[in-house]
């Protein structure tokens, strides 16, 4: 089968797009043969060592594809399947074998790109919304980087949830994107003193939450944006990790609460199924609308990944195999 993986950790000259062996199921497992493939900064971060991983590794997390093969003891599946799957490494692939445990269908009138496009983020999305800090009327938050793939999924959330969005978004036209997802202010964060409008956009007080995916450049300044027992929610790091800091800082600036969650720890199988429920359940009502940016061949998944590090997408990216 073709696939795009690495032999060792680098810049995306270390994607190799080649042959390797097609998978077998095991037992509990699933081989899927994948239609569309996403795009997301963990794959970046599995490419460069920044998250380590034994090599060769193929890259990618999330897909959606048809079932080709039942491992020993799985129940539940057919072959010929539309199915889609998360945190599960080795979607840059054209097989790929799944613990059926990850494994969600696709119900009807949900398209497999869409099925691709919505896997990792939009669990993410409802994860940060839902359990990390459970938005609810009345809250007001501060999203980051409100015009990607997670960021504008988590703003039609957090705005259905009832709360006040106020996102950044590095230019105009992101800008309009993140309006368009229901935030009801919009900063330009390379254009202005954005902590100061956060302030000025609150009367002084300050947000109940940060959802943080950018890291370096904006979690210290992000710290005094918030209420007194307010939380930062540090979820990822496209500008760079996070540098130490003083943990005392927190106790200075009104007993804060910081949290450094990930999607790992919140894919139990029920947690799978209630939060895709939701969510291919909003995409059929029209609640949740997808931004697919760009949809790239396999043999380009370096181009994809140069885009996606280069802040030059405004949704989600997809490779279709």
């Amino acid at each position: 089968m073709k696939a795009v993986y690495i032999e060792k950790t680098g810049g995306v000259e270390a994607l190799t797009h080649g042959d390797l062996p097609k998978p077998k199921p095991a037992a509990g497992e699933v081989l899927v043969k994948v239609a569309v493939s996403g795009v997301n900064f963990i794959d970046t971060y599995h490419r460069s060592g920044l998250y380590k991983l034994p090599m060769p590794a193929i890259i990618g997390s999330e897909a959606s594809g048809t079932v080709e093969q039942l491992g020993e003891g799985v129940t539940g599946f057919k072959p010929g399947d539309h199915v889609a799957y998360a945190m599960a490494r080795g979607s840059y692939a054209e097989y790929q074998s799944i613990p059926a445990r990850l494994l969600v269908h696709v119900p009807e009138g949900v398209d497999l790109r869409d099925a691709a496009a919505v896997m990792l983020q939009g669990m993410t999305a409802h994860y940060l919304s839902h359990s990390t800090f459970p938005l609810k009327k009345g809250d007001t938050c501060l999203i980051h980087a409100a015009a990607g793939g997670t960021g504008r999924l988590l703003v039609q959330m957090a705005v259905m949830a009832g709360a006040r969005v106020i996102a950044t978004a590095g230019t105009p036209a992101k800008a309009d994107l993140a309006r368009q997802a229901g935030a009801s202010d919009v900063i330009l964060y390379d254009d202005k003193d954005w902590p100061a409008e956060v302030k000025a956009l609150t009367g002084g007080a300050g947000v109940d939450v940060i959802y943080d995916s950018v890291g370096q450049a904006t979690f210290m300044k992000g710290l005094d944006c918030l209420k007194p027992l307010g939380m930062m929610v540090s979820f990822g790091q496209s500008s760079g990790a996070v540098p130490p800091f003083d943990i005392l800082l927190l106790s200075a600036k009104g007993s804060l609460f910081v949290t450094r969650p990930t999607l790992g720890t919140h894919i139990s199988e029920a947690a799978i199924a209630r939060s895709t429920g939701d969510i291919f359940r909003w995409i059929a009502e029209g609640k949740l609308k997808l931004r697919i940016d760009k949809v790239y061949k396999l043999s380009d998944a370096a181009q994809a990944q140069m885009d996606l590090e280069g802040r030059r997408s405004s949704g989600k990216l997809l490779l279709e195999i």
